[in-house]
């Protein structure tokens, strides 16, 4: 009796597909000379209702790394502003829609390529992922959902054997294919392409599809506009709280075009991204970032512009009034939101507002002077805290090595007395799910460049991934 693919078991809907061949074009998988799996996510197979024993490598391989069994693979059109400027030549450049499955949470997901060959989108590229960026992405993702951010995920990662050439890496470099799997493959440069077009039926008919399919809820609403004009406002709140997830994370994504920015408010494709090593607004994480458009600080402001700039195709289906209504909400959104993460990596879940206020301010001024390392702060204090602290506050961070300086070790003690004076409203009940909420929000595991590195140096050089797999596995139990 024939094993079947566990895979090619699933029910895959053809959600984007009934769109028609306005938004997209077909395309045919690359075939690659050999395969070997290097990741695959047993987290994500019972969203898919599969059992993990019942899946083996060699389901992955064969629908993940030969493409067997799922047609038609679709290549999505695409505009964007790219460092401010527009490019009408995007697309799905090497990768394309694999195929969209509902969760068992009720969501639709899609299985979205990269590295899987060239489309009418590749401009004269191979259509191929670096092995080194393959790592990279699961990395990046696995450590972001483990601190909470609302991101993409990758499904697999399976090696190809073919030699690539590249300017960012020491060439020729090994190739990869990976699955990524997304709440939606629809980007804000999605629109923007079809106003470039002037088809505002096209519109029309993508943010129906939108909300049929991501934003169900606003369904309760007759009256379509009303639909479109809480879709948007949706949009900027989710976005907002985006943004604010990665600030309190330490990640810098680094190429926040409009292309990478999701219809759903997710986070997803990550390239040059880096966790910031310490509190640095000016932190910069591509090379190419000459001018530092996307660095570590502007990220807030950037997305809102991006939201901004989709008003212009949505502009042709929603009025501009209702939409100015939503996005003049985003620095609210954004604010609670970062605030709220920012006291749960300090412990707390409820602090009156100004005192809350207050503290956010104290400790991003403490790291800013001290320069201690971001990621090290937060592990010291889930290290060193004590329910003792709320009756004596010379013990609260006791032993520190990053004050240096006496302006330093004045910042310390002052914001040492804040702490210790929200603390004494607490309960003895209230400290002890405090020490388990620090625990929780702050992983040992800071996804910091020298780690990473760490990682692909053992994978270059020896072929050793048992790094790579210790790693992933303490991302993944915030570890």
């Amino acid at each position: 009796m024939t094993n079947i693919n566990m895979f090619l078991s699933l029910e895959y809907e053809r959600a984007l597909e009934s769109l028609g061949y306005d938004y997209f074009d077909e395309v045919a998988a690359a075939e690659f000379p050999c395969h070997h799996l290097r990741f695959r996510n047993d987290q994500l197979l019972p969203i898919l209702g599969l059992d993990p024993q019942r899946v083996t490598d060699a389901d992955f391989i064969q629908v993940f790394g030969k493409f067997v069994g799922i047609r038609p693979f679709l290549a999505l059109r695409y505009h964007g502003y790219q460092f401010g400027e527009y490019n009408s030549r995007l697309g799905d450049g090497r990768g394309f829609l694999f195929g969209q499955v509902r969760g068992t949470d009720g969501e639709l997901y899609d299985f979205g390529t990269k590295g899987s060959g060239t489309t009418p989108y590749s401009r004269g590229a191979d259509g191929r992922l670096t092995l080194k960026g393959g790592v990279r992405e699961v990395l990046a993702a696995e450590a972001l959902h483990g601190l909470g951010v609302r991101t993409s995920r990758c499904l697999s990662l399976i090696e190809t054997g073919e030699h690539l050439w590249r300017g960012d890496e020491p060439s020729p470099t090994r190739s990869s294919v990976m699955v990524r799997m997304s709440r939606s493959h629809i980007r804000f440069g999605t629109f923007e392409r079809l106003r470039y077009f002037k088809r505002r039926d096209l519109i029309k008919t993508l943010l129906d599809h939108v909300i049929d399919y991501y934003y169900p809820h606003l369904l309760q609403q007759q009256d379509r506009v009303e639909q479109y004009r809480q879709f948007y406002a949706e949009l900027v709140k989710r976005v907002a709280e985006l943004a604010a997830q990665w600030m309190a994370a330490g990640f810098c994504h680094a190429v926040l075009n409009t292309d990478n920015m999701s219809i759903t408010g997710e986070s997803f494709d990550y390239g040059p991204y880096a966790f910031i090593p310490t509190y640095n607004p000016v932190f910069t994480a591509a090379y190419f970032d000459y001018y530092g458009r996307y660095c570590y600080g502007n990220q807030p402001s950037i997305c809102r512009l991006n939201l901004e700039m989709l008003q212009q195709p949505l502009g042709m289906v929603i009025p501009v009034a209702d939409m100015e209504a939503g996005l003049a909400a985003y620095e609210e959104h954004y604010y609670q939101a970062y605030r709220q993460l920012m006291l749960n990596k300090l412990g707390f879940e409820q602090v009156n507002e100004s005192q809350g206020n207050e503290l956010l301010s104290r400790t991003i001024e403490l790291l800013k002077e001290t320069q201690v390392g971001y990621h090290a702060f937060f592990t010291e204090l889930t290290q060193q805290f004590h329910p003792s602290w709320r009756d004596d506050v010379s013990q609260i961070f006791e032993q520190v090595s990053f004050c240096q300086s006496a302006e330093q070790q004045v910042l310390l003690a002052t914001w040492r007395e804040l702490y210790h004076h929200i603390l004494q409203d607490l309960s003895t009940d209230e400290l002890a799910k405090m020490a388990e909420r620090l625990e929780e929000k702050n992983p040992k595991t800071a996804l910091l460049r020298p780690v990473i590195e760490e990682v692909w140096a053992a994978i270059d050089r020896d072929d050793n991934w048992q790094p790579f797999d210790e790693l992933v596995r303490r991302l993944q139990r915030k570890k």
